[in-house]
């Protein structure tokens, strides 16, 4: 019998249903299962949305405390799943209270926090990991590939971008995700870490930066009375980066890309190679082979998009790899990759908390780069 892990959730707005459908997902995708969830409590700030939640994701028990939810010792696991300003404290007592942590991005809401979040973590004996879920989709995992093996040589440029559209209407109203308090951030914070986590998963250490980053709908509606209020986070965010290895780039991050729905892209240049993707259409990766000699009419040298779909390697167990990729399948392949590292007790591996740690810290540079006009180090 597949050993069980009790299972907590703080948070049951968007992200959270997601985490709970790739816990009740994992044992259809993956045979063996290396631990089998048991979904025991979520925490919500309402009695009767916790109440909802519990149903609509099939936990057992149903709170409105999170200290109550740590306090069950039948709950080894808990998810972070709460606005950003959230974080600190319930990482802080989930860490104290023995928990594995899962945690959805940013790690915090400031490098401060992230910093004393993340030393905790190291000394805890426990696995800290973030939901950092664009490393998991198998065009990704092939591209880390490619590029280990030395198949793109020196890397010498790339471009990375994760474009939204969801603000272009100004009435749209102002939340918690449109105030620095609350978000530590705007495009940058909210999707440009996930380009920054992968991007630094593939190449390396980012060094230094150069961005500017802006705010083009100065005023929304509050949520409550309607009134316009001020906008002090970024809508757009630019960056020229260099990495440590030397490597040469530029990110963007926006929530006003008109036309887009879920644009995350990057293509990378090397010495022998290039590599591309494009997340909505996400069952290719394109490997620019530079190592195949030029002839007339071209011969075989050329763009060659590799067909990865749902090719995950074993224990993925649904059996046909040739059917469309889903975009929740990277979230269930990240969690699975989060409990075999519970399962082994495997504390080093990532993306853990160090990782939300580095990816914060770049965020943090590119605001401080906007403020002061001038490239900043990492």
């Amino acid at each position: 019998m597949t050993r069980e892990i009790g299972v907590g959730m703080v948070g049951f707005g968007f992200i959270g249903k997601v985490h709970t459908h790739a816990h009740r997902a994992l044992p259809l995708f993956y045979d063996p299962l290396c631990l089998s969830p048991r979904l025991v409590g979520v925490c919500t700030s309402r009695p009767e949305s916790a109440d909802k939640a519990r149903l609509q994701g099939g936990f057992a028990e149903a709170f409105t405390d999170p200290q109550a939810l740590l306090a069950r010792d039948d709950i080894a696991l808990v998810h972070c799943c709460t606005p950003n300003a959230a974080h600190k404290d319930f990482l802080l007592a989930a860490l104290d209270a023995g928990k594995h942590i899962y945690c959805d991005k940013p790690l915090a809401l400031n490098v401060t926090e992230a910093q004393e979040i993340s030393e905790k973590a190291h000394l805890s004996g426990r696995v800290c990991r973030m939901t950092f879920n664009y490393r998991f989709l198998p065009a990704t995992l092939r591209a880390k590939e490619l590029i280990e093996s030395g198949a793109l040589g020196e890397i010498y440029h790339f471009r990375g971008a994760y474009l939204h559209a969801g603000y272009i209407d100004p009435k749209r109203p102002r939340t918690w995700r449109t105030d620095f308090s609350q978000s530590g951030g705007g495009a940058i914070m909210d999707l440009g870490v996930h380009l920054i986590d992968l991007l630094r998963w593939l190449l390396g250490e980012f060094a230094e930066v150069s961005a500017t980053l802006e705010t083009r709908i100065p005023t929304r509606p509050h949520v409550a009375t309607g009134a316009p209020t001020t906008v002090d986070v970024d809508d757009i965010a630019l960056a020229q980066v260099r990495l440590a290895s030397g490597a040469y780039g530029m990110i963007e991050a926006s929530r006003l890309a008109t036309g887009v729905q879920d644009e995350l892209r990057f293509e990378i240049h090397g010495s022998r190679g290039a590599l591309s993707f494009n997340l909505m259409d996400p069952h290719w990766l394109t490997f620019y082979d530079a190592t195949i000699p030029e002839r007339p009419l071209g011969g075989e040298r050329g763009p060659q998009r590799i067909e990865c779909v749902n090719r995950y390697p074993k224990p993925y167990a649904l059996a046909v790899t040739k059917n469309p990729y889903g975009w929740l399948q990277a979230h269930i392949h990240c969690l699975h990759d989060c409990l075999q590292a519970i399962a082994t007790n495997d504390t080093q591996s990532g993306p853990n908390f160090e990782d939300g740690l580095a990816a914060q810290k770049v965020v943090a540079a590119c605001q401080r780069s906007s403020v002061e006009r001038a490239w900043v180090t990492v």
